[in-house]
């Protein structure tokens, strides 16, 4: 299955070599053009997943002290097959099909704390929670309900 690729800048990237070498995760925005309703989020190209040692790796060992049964890696996200976390927007994905949507990169980032900074930046920016958007709340503490 292809799917539709990130647009930045508009110019299409389609593989971890098409960011800059230090770039830690983006702000993302995906439209709608059938309503116009969109989604802000933000999506990491990298994580840190444990992993446990199997008995070869463990048996050639031969650094000083206890020998570990667990490692930290870094894994490449599912960053170009990512379509959001909102259920509404999954929804209306499989409903109308990823013809209807358009992916774009707003920011990169080069950190975690800047990634949640321009996360919350673009979306208030856009104004997501006082117009009709999929995104329903800002970082878990402001939710449109509440307005």
């Amino acid at each position: 299955m292809s799917y539709k690729k990130w647009l930045y800048e508009n110019k299409e990237l389609k593989t971890l070599e098409d960011f800059p070498s230090d770039t830690f995760g983006f702000v993302y925005k995906i439209t709608n053009i059938c309503d116009g309703r969109f989604y802000i989020g933000r999506k990491v190209l990298y994580n840190n997943v444990t992993k446990i040692l199997t008995k070869k790796e463990i048996a050639e060992w031969d650094k000083p002290g206890r020998v570990p049964k667990k490692r930290k890696i870094q894994k490449e996200s599912d960053w170009e097959t990512y379509w959001g976390s909102s259920k509404l927007i999954k929804q209306d994905l499989k409903d109308l099909g990823e013809d209807c949507f358009t992916r774009e990169i707003l920011t990169l980032c080069k950190s975690k704390k800047q990634l949640s900074y321009y996360e919350v930046y673009w979306q208030m920016h856009y104004k997501v929670l006082q117009i009709e958007s999929y995104n329903d709340n800002i970082q878990g503490r402001f939710y449109r309900k509440d307005l």
